[in-house]
């Protein structure tokens, strides 16, 4: 294919959903140039998760390869009191890999000169087959296909469906990531090679090994990912949602900008809810950060040549470990159809809508539900 001839794809988001898209269109001889809002890498925001088949699909698909081993492998499932006692253990296979390394081994695959990084997406129009996106900067670029993957806040999907807003959950997620040396010997060996789990009334923490800083995954090298669930009325979001420099953020605050008095009062909580090895984790966490658990379904994500993918369309809660697997089974569904030629595009691009949003519908109700019941909404109480 003359790469000059090639077709183009305007990917406005440079997250894990662009870089998905762009890879994967990559890989069937599309040009790509992805648009990130942020000025500054991504590279540190985010925290462990767990690999599911999409994600490797995606990978295999678009030619990529993770280093060394996939992730950190655990077996069983423990559930802790809060006195730290193994009150249930079953037998659940899995790997947890971490944000950054798939972000890194997407990123080194896409050149440079394809990331365009500070660029707020304006306006877009469409006419004969083409798109053309007005960026904040004053730069105007044309492609064939515009795909908003730009998450719950997409200003793609602000300008196509105003009404569609994300909704706050009822409740959030306290994260950290902590050093595997960090923790005494005990509780590293009860922590080992388990996905472990505390639940109670209002809140749930779990926690899992993740590879290290450098994607590292030898003993004593990995790092432990931990999640606490905790209810908070909607009213008190504003103030646990505005860092330390006085500014608001709408649905997260990232590594290094919790404030020391909610991070203090999130250690004292600690002392007060969790199980020895849990506390030890929270305490041992240098940059706490927290999001909103949000709940968004698009009641489309095809509008002519642009569409909506991962997060910009359907946000599913994270008990369902399907954020980064349902971004990639969107942007290698994207793929596989745009590789078709018995079609026209807008056909092909409709089909893969209406599988899109039935996989979407049904990940979002599925992580409601089990939120929901987890945390004690609708009349479920916890243990």
């Amino acid at each position: 294919m003359n790469h000059n001839l090639a077709p183009r794809a305007l990917i406005i988001g440079g997250s894990l959903g662009g870089l998905l898209a762009a890879t994967t269109l990559r890989a069937i001889g599309w040009r790509v140039d992805v648009f990130e809002r942020s000025p500054h890498a991504l590279d540190s925001r985010g925290g462990g998760l767990v690999l599911q088949p999409d994600v490797l699909h995606a990978f295999h698909f678009a030619g990529l390869q993770l280093p060394g081993t996939l992730g950190v492998e655990s077996g069983d499932r423990i559930f802790l009191d809060r006195m730290g006692n193994v009150v249930q253990r079953g037998w659940q296979p899995q790997t947890q890999t971490s944000w950054n390394m798939l972000y890194g081994v997407m990123r080194d695959a896409v050149p440079d000169e394809c990331v365009h990084a500070g660029e707020t997406l304006v306006r877009m129009e469409q006419a004969g087959g083409q798109v053309r996106a007005h960026f904040a900067s004053g730069r105007v670029e044309t492609g064939d296909l515009l795909i908003g993957a730009d998450g719950a806040r997409s200003t793609v999907r602000a300008q196509l469906l105003p009404e569609v807003h994300p909704s706050y959950a009822g409740y959030v997620a306290w994260r950290g990531l902590v050093p595997e040396e960090a923790l005494e010997p005990r509780d590293r060996a009860l922590l080992d090679g388990v996905f472990a789990f505390q639940h109670g009334a209002g809140h749930m923490l779990l926690e899992y090994g993740v590879p290290g800083q450098d994607g590292d995954t030898a003993p004593g090298r990995r790092r432990w990912n931990w999640v606490w669930f905790r209810t908070v009325d909607e009213d008190r979001l504003p103030a646990l949602l505005t860092d330390r420099d006085g500014k608001p953020h709408a649905f997260s605050l990232p590594p290094g900008a919790l404030p020391d008095a909610p991070a203090a009062l999130l250690r004292a909580d600690a002392d007060a809810m969790l199980a020895p090895p849990f506390r030890a984790l929270v305490h041992r966490t240098a940059e706490p950060f927290i999001q909103a658990i949000l709940d968004l379904a698009v009641p489309r994500m095809m509008f002519g040549r642009t569409v909506l993918l991962g997060d910009a369309a359907f946000v599913p809660r994270p008990h369902t470990a399907g954020g980064a697997a349902k971004a990639a089974a969107n942007a290698l569904a994207l793929a596989q159809s745009l590789q078709r030629t018995d079609l026209p595009i807008e056909q092909r691009l409709r089909e893969w809508e209406m599988l899109q949003l039935r996989g979407g519908r049904a990940m979002t109700d599925w992580g409601r539900r089990m939120g929901n019941q987890i945390m004690g909404i609708d009349g479920w109480e916890g243990s």
